[in-house]
Protein backbone atom coordinates (compact mmCIF):
# COMPACT_ATOMS: atom_id res chain seq x y z
CA UNK A 1 0.00 0.00 0.00
CA UNK A 2 3.17 2.35 0.75
CA UNK A 3 4.31 1.92 -2.54
CA UNK A 4 1.06 2.57 -4.74
CA UNK A 5 0.53 5.74 -2.47
CA UNK A 6 4.10 6.81 -3.52
CA UNK A 7 3.24 6.10 -6.83
CA UNK A 8 0.56 8.02 -6.70
CA UNK A 9 1.88 11.04 -4.83
CA UNK A 10 4.97 11.29 -7.18
CA UNK A 11 2.31 11.78 -10.09
CA UNK A 12 0.58 14.41 -9.28
CA UNK A 13 3.96 16.42 -8.29
CA UNK A 14 4.43 19.40 -10.08
CA UNK A 15 7.65 19.32 -11.99
CA UNK A 16 10.32 21.40 -13.55
CA UNK A 17 9.50 19.39 -17.07
CA UNK A 18 5.72 19.53 -17.34
CA UNK A 19 5.72 23.51 -16.90
CA UNK A 20 6.02 25.02 -20.24
CA UNK A 21 7.28 28.64 -20.48
CA UNK A 22 6.81 30.04 -24.43
CA UNK A 23 7.43 33.42 -25.37
CA UNK A 24 10.55 34.53 -22.95
CA UNK A 25 11.31 38.40 -23.64
CA UNK A 26 13.65 40.46 -21.72
CA UNK A 27 14.50 43.84 -23.25
CA UNK A 28 15.30 47.61 -22.28
CA UNK A 29 13.71 50.78 -24.27
CA UNK A 30 16.29 51.26 -27.02
CA UNK A 31 16.38 54.64 -25.60
CA UNK A 32 18.71 57.44 -23.59
CA UNK A 33 18.24 58.54 -20.13
CA UNK A 34 16.39 61.29 -20.13
CA UNK A 35 17.42 64.26 -17.61
CA UNK A 36 14.92 66.56 -15.84
CA UNK A 37 15.67 70.21 -15.04
CA UNK A 38 12.67 71.52 -14.21
CA UNK A 39 13.48 72.44 -10.28
CA UNK A 40 15.87 74.63 -8.38
CA UNK A 41 16.12 71.80 -5.98
CA UNK A 42 16.66 68.72 -7.35
CA UNK A 43 18.02 67.41 -10.81
CA UNK A 44 16.33 64.25 -12.14
CA UNK A 45 16.66 61.44 -14.52
CA UNK A 46 14.59 58.75 -15.95
CA UNK A 47 16.15 55.59 -17.41
CA UNK A 48 14.78 53.71 -19.83
CA UNK A 49 13.05 50.89 -18.79
CA UNK A 50 14.09 46.66 -18.27
CA UNK A 51 11.20 44.98 -19.17
CA UNK A 52 10.21 40.79 -19.04
CA UNK A 53 7.15 38.76 -19.57
CA UNK A 54 6.53 35.27 -20.65
CA UNK A 55 3.37 33.10 -21.16
CA UNK A 56 3.27 30.31 -18.95
CA UNK A 57 1.52 26.84 -19.17
CA UNK A 58 1.37 25.01 -15.70
CA UNK A 59 -0.29 21.56 -15.47
CA UNK A 60 -3.56 20.15 -13.61
CA UNK A 61 -2.73 20.49 -9.79
CA UNK A 62 -4.24 18.04 -8.56
CA UNK A 63 -3.54 18.37 -4.66
CA UNK A 64 -5.14 21.23 -2.74
CA UNK A 65 -2.53 23.62 -3.26
CA UNK A 66 -1.65 26.74 -4.44
CA UNK A 67 1.07 27.44 -6.46
CA UNK A 68 2.45 31.24 -7.94
CA UNK A 69 3.88 31.82 -10.93
CA UNK A 70 5.89 35.32 -10.84
CA UNK A 71 9.23 37.66 -10.92
CA UNK A 72 11.92 37.69 -8.36
CA UNK A 73 14.08 39.89 -8.76
CA UNK A 74 17.35 41.08 -6.39
CA UNK A 75 20.41 43.67 -6.88
CA UNK A 76 23.69 42.30 -7.16
CA UNK A 77 25.56 45.67 -7.34
CA UNK A 78 25.42 49.37 -7.07
CA UNK A 79 27.25 51.92 -7.45
CA UNK A 80 25.91 55.32 -7.10
CA UNK A 81 27.70 58.66 -6.66
CA UNK A 82 26.67 62.22 -6.98
CA UNK A 83 30.09 64.28 -7.06
CA UNK A 84 30.38 67.90 -6.00
CA UNK A 85 33.34 69.22 -7.57
CA UNK A 86 36.44 69.01 -5.21
CA UNK A 87 34.44 69.48 -1.98
CA UNK A 88 32.88 65.73 -1.58
CA UNK A 89 30.26 63.48 -2.79
CA UNK A 90 27.04 61.60 -1.89
CA UNK A 91 26.20 58.24 -2.44
CA UNK A 92 23.77 55.32 -2.07
CA UNK A 93 24.87 52.46 -0.69
CA UNK A 94 23.78 49.36 0.66
CA UNK A 95 26.34 48.42 3.11
CA UNK A 96 25.65 44.82 3.31
CA UNK A 97 26.34 44.08 -0.42
CA UNK A 98 28.94 46.06 -0.30
CA UNK A 99 31.06 44.86 2.44
CA UNK A 100 30.38 41.25 0.73
CA UNK A 101 28.24 40.21 3.51
CA UNK A 102 26.01 39.04 1.29
CA UNK A 103 25.33 38.01 -2.53
CA UNK A 104 21.90 39.92 -3.49
CA UNK A 105 19.45 42.27 -1.57
CA UNK A 106 15.80 41.72 -2.43
CA UNK A 107 14.55 44.09 -5.07
CA UNK A 108 10.57 43.53 -4.14
CA UNK A 109 7.91 46.10 -3.53
CA UNK A 110 8.46 45.68 0.01
CA UNK A 111 5.35 44.00 0.50
CA UNK A 112 4.81 41.14 -1.61
CA UNK A 113 7.50 39.20 -0.51
CA UNK A 114 9.73 37.66 -2.47
CA UNK A 115 7.83 38.70 -5.63
CA UNK A 116 8.90 41.97 -7.19
CA UNK A 117 5.53 43.00 -7.19
CA UNK A 118 1.59 41.41 -6.92
CA UNK A 119 -0.17 42.67 -9.71
CA UNK A 120 0.89 41.56 -13.77
CA UNK A 121 4.06 40.34 -11.73
CA UNK A 122 2.47 37.03 -10.24
CA UNK A 123 -0.35 34.59 -10.97
CA UNK A 124 -2.25 32.76 -8.35
CA UNK A 125 -3.69 29.25 -9.06
CA UNK A 126 -5.52 27.20 -6.50
CA UNK A 127 -5.63 23.33 -7.31
CA UNK A 128 -7.17 21.18 -7.53
CA UNK A 129 -7.39 22.46 -10.88
CA UNK A 130 -8.79 19.65 -13.57
CA UNK A 131 -6.62 21.22 -16.69
CA UNK A 132 -4.14 23.40 -17.46
CA UNK A 133 -3.51 26.61 -16.70
CA UNK A 134 -2.50 29.45 -19.07
CA UNK A 135 -1.46 32.99 -18.48
CA UNK A 136 1.16 35.84 -19.01
CA UNK A 137 3.19 37.33 -15.63
CA UNK A 138 5.32 40.88 -16.65
CA UNK A 139 7.39 43.52 -14.90
CA UNK A 140 9.11 46.78 -15.73
CA UNK A 141 11.68 48.46 -13.76
CA UNK A 142 13.53 52.09 -14.18
CA UNK A 143 15.43 54.48 -12.12
CA UNK A 144 13.94 58.11 -11.60
CA UNK A 145 15.51 59.57 -8.44
CA UNK A 146 16.08 62.93 -7.56
CA UNK A 147 19.88 64.61 -7.14
CA UNK A 148 19.99 67.52 -4.93
CA UNK A 149 21.96 70.63 -6.82
CA UNK A 150 23.81 71.86 -3.25
CA UNK A 151 25.55 69.99 -1.24
CA UNK A 152 23.04 67.59 1.13
CA UNK A 153 24.77 68.00 4.26
CA UNK A 154 24.92 72.22 3.46
CA UNK A 155 22.49 74.74 4.46
CA UNK A 156 23.55 76.75 1.42
CA UNK A 157 21.19 76.64 -1.81
CA UNK A 158 23.86 77.22 -4.49
CA UNK A 159 23.92 74.25 -6.53
CA UNK A 160 27.72 72.81 -6.90
CA UNK A 161 26.72 69.49 -8.54
CA UNK A 162 29.44 68.37 -11.09
CA UNK A 163 28.92 64.58 -11.68
CA UNK A 164 26.08 61.67 -11.59
CA UNK A 165 27.71 58.01 -12.00
CA UNK A 166 25.71 55.00 -11.32
CA UNK A 167 26.41 51.48 -12.63
CA UNK A 168 23.83 48.88 -10.84
CA UNK A 169 22.98 45.37 -11.43
CA UNK A 170 20.51 42.58 -11.18
CA UNK A 171 19.17 38.92 -11.38
CA UNK A 172 15.74 38.42 -12.09
CA UNK A 173 14.08 35.19 -12.32
CA UNK A 174 10.84 33.18 -12.99
CA UNK A 175 9.79 31.37 -10.32
CA UNK A 176 6.97 28.86 -9.37
CA UNK A 177 6.27 28.47 -5.73
CA UNK A 178 4.45 26.05 -3.93
CA UNK A 179 2.61 28.27 -1.27
CA UNK A 180 1.37 25.37 0.80
CA UNK A 181 5.13 23.72 0.53
CA UNK A 182 7.47 26.86 0.14
CA UNK A 183 8.69 24.29 -2.67
CA UNK A 184 10.57 26.86 -5.76
CA UNK A 185 11.00 25.81 -8.97
CA UNK A 186 12.97 27.88 -11.31
CA UNK A 187 12.05 28.45 -14.48
CA UNK A 188 14.52 31.26 -16.17
CA UNK A 189 17.48 33.43 -14.79
CA UNK A 190 17.94 36.81 -16.04
CA UNK A 191 21.22 38.93 -15.69
CA UNK A 192 20.48 42.65 -16.84
CA UNK A 193 22.63 46.52 -15.44
CA UNK A 194 21.94 49.96 -16.30
CA UNK A 195 24.25 52.54 -16.21
CA UNK A 196 23.91 56.06 -15.73
CA UNK A 197 26.44 58.72 -16.61
CA UNK A 198 25.68 62.54 -16.60
CA UNK A 199 28.27 65.57 -16.15
CA UNK A 200 26.67 69.10 -14.58
CA UNK A 201 28.31 72.28 -15.33
CA UNK A 202 26.73 74.10 -12.32
CA UNK A 203 27.42 77.61 -13.37
CA UNK A 204 25.24 77.68 -16.46
CA UNK A 205 21.39 78.41 -16.37
CA UNK A 206 18.69 76.02 -14.76
CA UNK A 207 17.38 73.88 -17.45
CA UNK A 208 20.66 74.03 -19.55
CA UNK A 209 23.65 72.49 -16.97
CA UNK A 210 23.41 68.60 -17.17
CA UNK A 211 23.89 66.23 -20.09
CA UNK A 212 24.69 63.11 -20.63
CA UNK A 213 28.07 60.96 -21.50
CA UNK A 214 29.27 57.76 -22.28
CA UNK A 215 26.77 55.21 -23.90
CA UNK A 216 23.30 56.16 -24.40
CA UNK A 217 21.80 53.03 -24.65
CA UNK A 218 21.73 50.14 -22.42
CA UNK A 219 23.19 46.70 -23.16
CA UNK A 220 20.47 44.44 -23.98
CA UNK A 221 19.51 41.53 -20.80
CA UNK A 222 21.32 38.05 -21.11
CA UNK A 223 18.71 34.90 -20.12
CA UNK A 224 21.21 32.80 -19.25
CA UNK A 225 21.06 29.18 -20.23
CA UNK A 226 21.97 27.57 -17.34
CA UNK A 227 19.89 28.42 -13.94
CA UNK A 228 21.42 30.22 -11.19
CA UNK A 229 20.28 29.81 -7.88
CA UNK A 230 18.50 32.61 -5.69
CA UNK A 231 20.27 33.69 -2.35
CA UNK A 232 18.52 33.86 0.57
CA UNK A 233 18.80 37.36 1.13
CA UNK A 234 17.11 37.63 -2.60
CA UNK A 235 13.98 36.82 -1.22
CA UNK A 236 12.91 38.07 2.39
CA UNK A 237 13.69 41.41 4.18
CA UNK A 238 14.77 44.42 3.94
CA UNK A 239 14.64 44.97 0.58
CA UNK A 240 16.91 47.23 -1.84
CA UNK A 241 14.63 50.57 -0.84
CA UNK A 242 14.81 49.71 2.83
CA UNK A 243 18.47 48.59 3.28
CA UNK A 244 19.84 51.36 1.34
CA UNK A 245 21.84 54.54 3.03
CA UNK A 246 22.70 57.82 1.78
CA UNK A 247 26.20 58.85 3.00
CA UNK A 248 28.16 62.04 2.47
CA UNK A 249 32.03 61.52 1.85
CA UNK A 250 34.13 64.67 1.64
CA UNK A 251 36.92 65.63 0.42
CA UNK A 252 38.07 65.92 3.77
CA UNK A 253 37.06 65.43 7.18
CA UNK A 254 34.78 62.06 8.37
CA UNK A 255 31.91 60.61 6.31
CA UNK A 256 28.70 61.29 7.56
CA UNK A 257 25.23 59.47 7.22
CA UNK A 258 22.57 61.88 5.47
CA UNK A 259 19.57 59.11 5.40
CA UNK A 260 19.94 55.94 7.36
CA UNK A 261 18.59 53.26 5.96
CA UNK A 262 15.07 51.99 7.14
Amino acid sequence: MGCIQSIACNKSRIRRENIVVSDLSATIDHCPTVIEESSPIVLRYKTPYFKASARVVMPPIQRNETWVVGWIQACTQMEFYNTYGDIGMSSWELPQLREGLVRAISDSDGVSYPWYGNTTETVTIVGPTSKPSRFTVSMNDNFYPSVTWAVPVSESNTPLLTNIKRDQSFTTWLVALNATSREKILLHTIKWRMRVDIVVDPSLPLGSRARLVGRLHQDQPRVLSRMEPIPPNATGRPNANDAQVLMWRPRRGPSLVVIPPK
